[in-house]
């Protein structure tokens, strides 16, 4: 059996639909119904998940037999796990751990990508044909849902090589769109100048990836002596905002509209941002989502910040995803939908509960550090925060670059230190660099998603 045999394309379509099918049907189902298919496809992924040896040891050691969850309602009594238990499974049996299901899948071809390596070493990915295909049809359900049109000329900054992202973007846009793709990848793939000359030469209407590395290109656009308005013409951003400025990357382009969504490797696509721009609509056809304490591990009421936990409704082939902690921290919003759809939104990606540093008793994420920073003229955008251990106790410093001259860097400085002591709620020392001077420790030009955090603490113990 080859890829596409394996795969019933139009079956896909007919469950999952696309565009209208998906706005004015799925999304406004009762959530009576909607839970009644959540609960039937649920109980077909857990009985893949229980052949699995990963969750049948884990489940086990929990106290947990199958006949202990016969529904969705049950789900969490499963115990969660997080990319540290994926890790341990490797370490375990290695090289690709005992949580993938191939063996119990013989014959069924396997496609193998890599995390990106941002939290730790790249972790291994499977998908089966079917699942695979799904998270490419649910992303373009999502970028149609945010305005995509198959006139579009898209160019995407997602990086290929062993991590999903670039391929799982360039599967989607031939397998379920009509638009015409440009794969440019990361700066350390199609250089940075070369990529805002292919956008203009080629005539791309919008933009796909990382907004790091896009708010990046209209700053190199413009050291080329470019207007993005009027030279390039990006209509549509869509890409990861987290805490970034919407307001200010779509100034930096021109006034493009831009658009967030949520994903992991691991799942594909899981929410993402409709029209209305107020909140990321959960593909909950597809994903059961509870957001959970980190510390607790208990659900968290809607409108209260916890980490996402998510539950793959059709991944029944390879690699099932049951209870699968991101770290990716989050909020319910508990507000009605403006467009009167009954899914459930996410507020998007607020930080990571795995990459926060307790300084004097207060939590910083990076990720706030760079939300206040968008709002300064002076800088563009580039920022690292380096953690060390001084004197026994933890210390924070945030290098950012800046346009500014070097005789009012001083000022500057200690501006921003006001600054971050009033939002922060805590003492943070600051350095400014010049234009390209980050680029060596975030990788913006070579990292699928840049560094912002330098963790010295252990070298400095």
């Amino acid at each position: 059996m080859n890829y596409f045999d394996a795969v019933a394309h139009r079956r896909l379509l007919r469950e999952y639909p696309l565009r209208a099918g998906f706005t004015d049907d799925v999304a406004r189902r009762p959530r009576e119904e909607l839970r009644a298919l959540q609960n039937q496809r649920f109980l077909r992924v857990l009985r893949r998940a229980w052949q699995v040896p990963f969750y049948r040891r884990r489940w086990t050691e929990a106290g947990v037999r199958p006949r202990d969850v016969r529904s969705l309602d049950d789900v969490s009594r499963l115990p969660a796990y997080t990319k540290v238990d994926l890790m341990r499974s490797i370490e375990a049996a290695p090289p690709f751990g005992d949580y993938h299901g191939m063996d119990g899948a013989p014959g069924l071809p396997v496609v193998v990508q890599t995390t990106s390596g941002t939290t730790g070493q790249p972790q291994p990915l499977f998908y089966g044909p079917r699942s695979r295909e799904m998270q490419n049809l649910l992303l373009a359900r999502a970028y149609y849902f945010q305005g995509l049109r198959d006139a579009d000329r898209v160019h995407s900054v997602y990086g290929h090589g062993m991590v999903n992202g670039g391929h799982y973007v360039r599967e989607t846009f031939l397998h379920f769109t009509g638009a015409l793709f440009f794969s440019a990848g990361t700066g350390a793939e199609t250089r940075s100048t070369t990529q805002v000359e292919l956008m203009r030469r080629f005539g791309a209407t919008v933009i796909v990836g990382f907004v790091d590395y896009v708010r990046h290109l209209a700053e190199v656009a413009r050291e080329m002596g470019l207007d993005p308005r009027r030279d390039l013409g990006i209509r549509m951003i869509s890409g990861h905002l987290g805490r970034e400025s919407r307001e200010s990357l779509s100034h930096a382009w021109g006034g493009a509209q831009v658009f967030d969504w949520y994903g992991v490797g691991d799942t594909g696509v899981i929410a993402a941002e409709g029209p209305d721009q107020q909140g990321l609509y959960v593909m909950e056809d597809a994903h059961h989502v509870d957001l959970v304490d980190p510390d607790a591990h208990t659900v968290v009421p809607d409108g209260d910040i916890g980490n996402v936990c998510v539950t793959v409704l059709f991944k029944d082939d390879i690699f099932p995803v049951v209870r699968f902690d991101t770290n990716d921290l989050s909020a319910f919003e508990p507000t009605p939908s403006p467009l009167e759809l009954g899914l459930r939104r996410l507020r998007g990606f607020l930080g990571r509960s795995d990459n926060m540093v307790k300084l004097r008793g207060i939590n910083v994420y990076p990720t706030a550090v760079g939300e206040l920073l968008q709002a300064q003229p002076e800088t563009t955008g580039e920022f690292l925060c380096r953690v060390e251990r001084i004197q026994g106790r933890d210390e924070m410093t945030v290098l950012i670059e800046t346009r500014a001259p070097a005789e009012r860097h001083p000022d500057i400085a200690g501006d921003y230190r006001a600054l971050f002591r009033r939002k922060l709620g805590v003492e943070v020392g600051v350095e400014l660099t010049g234009p390209g001077a980050l680029i060596s420790l975030t990788g913006i030009e070579s990292r699928q998603k840049p560094a912002r955090l330098q963790d010295l603490r252990a070298s400095s113990d």
